[in-house]
């Protein structure tokens, strides 16, 4: 089971401006073939279907709390979409057209069909498939498939951050780039247990360094590329037998930490009423606010 905590795992800024051709962008973050949704899904299924559980309890507990990681990295990525795309239009009467900025945009569905925010679609309006979720039921091949998508998912995160400076879209990339490294860590150590292989001599792996991009910075010096959540209070503690010894990158130890990361509160979306969006007026809010103290004194 999931339990529900309304925080983001880092804190997005508050936009001064829009940048809605950078959030049809970063929509490749979320609904592209390796977005969030993707990993989202690829690692709950695996999580699900996992075979033997009990026998290979450690790798069936970091595929599970990826999973749930994953699930934290879609809400923060789908709110950094809506930042970018907040002060596009203005509210007015529907004569002078006050959505005219988004006539010419890249995504004109973000303005047409969803007020303004995300959508499970790629950077080009392509609807996320589930043909994106790769389950096989063979251990090996799931997680070294993990691995490949984890570095697929990390260079369009690079090339995103390059494209467009909006403040949400690079503390947003710099925090998942830094996650990446622990992802691709952890399956790289997974594996190299499972099959004795040294993935190291095989590949450059893992080639994780991101001190290019500077919002990563604050992150690599908190240590965050180093810790593995469990996501949870008390269970997928055998994670510390995968995740274990010393980062290779700058020789701290790695560390599996209980529960989530302390998070902060989630973007309250101001009303857009020339997309009617909520689409409630302040006369009817009072309405709905006495029905409300009314069914609470019943």
């Amino acid at each position: 089971m999931f339990m529900r905590i309304n925080k983001l795992p880092v804190n997005l800024p508050a936009p001064k401006k829009p940048d809605s051709d950078g959030a049809s962008l970063v929509q490749e973050l979320l609904g592209g073939q390796y977005g969030e949704m993707s990993l989202l899904h690829n690692y709950l299924f695996q999580s699900f279907n996992f075979r033997n559980k009990q026998k290979f309890r450690p790798f069936y507990e970091l595929v599970s709390s990826m999973a749930a990681e994953e699930l934290s990295h879609t809400e923060l990525v789908s709110n950094t979409i809506n930042l970018m795309l907040t002060g596009t239009t203005f509210p007015g009467d529907p004569d002078v057209t006050p959505m005219k900025e988004g006539k010419d945009k890249r995504n004109t569905q973000h303005f047409i069909a969803a007020g303004q925010t995300a959508m499970p679609v790629d950077s080009m309006g392509k609807a996320w498939s589930g043909e994106n979720v790769f389950n096989s039921g063979n251990l090996v091949l799931d997680f070294l498939h993990n691995f490949y998508r984890e570095w697929g998912a990390r260079i369009r995160k690079m090339r995103i951050y390059e494209m467009t400076d909006h403040p949400a879209a690079r503390e947003m990339i710099g925090y998942l780039l830094v996650r990446s490294e622990v992802h691709i860590l952890a399956f790289s150590k997974a594996l190299e247990i499972m099959t004795g292989a040294e993935l190291n001599k095989l590949l450059p792996v893992p080639d994780i360094d991101t001190k290019k991009f500077s919002a990563t910075e604050k992150y690599g010096a908190e240590g965050v590329h180093r810790k593995l959540y469990t996501y949870s209070a008390q269970n997928y503690t055998e994670l510390a037998k995968i995740w274990k010894g010393r980062h290779p990158g700058d020789g701290g130890r790695l560390e599996v930490i209980p529960g989530t990361p302390e998070g902060v509160a989630v973007p309250d979306l101001d009303e857009t009423p020339e997309a009617f969006a909520p689409g409630i007026s302040h006369e009817n809010f009072r309405e709905i606010a006495m029905r409300l103290m009314r069914s609470s004194e019943i």
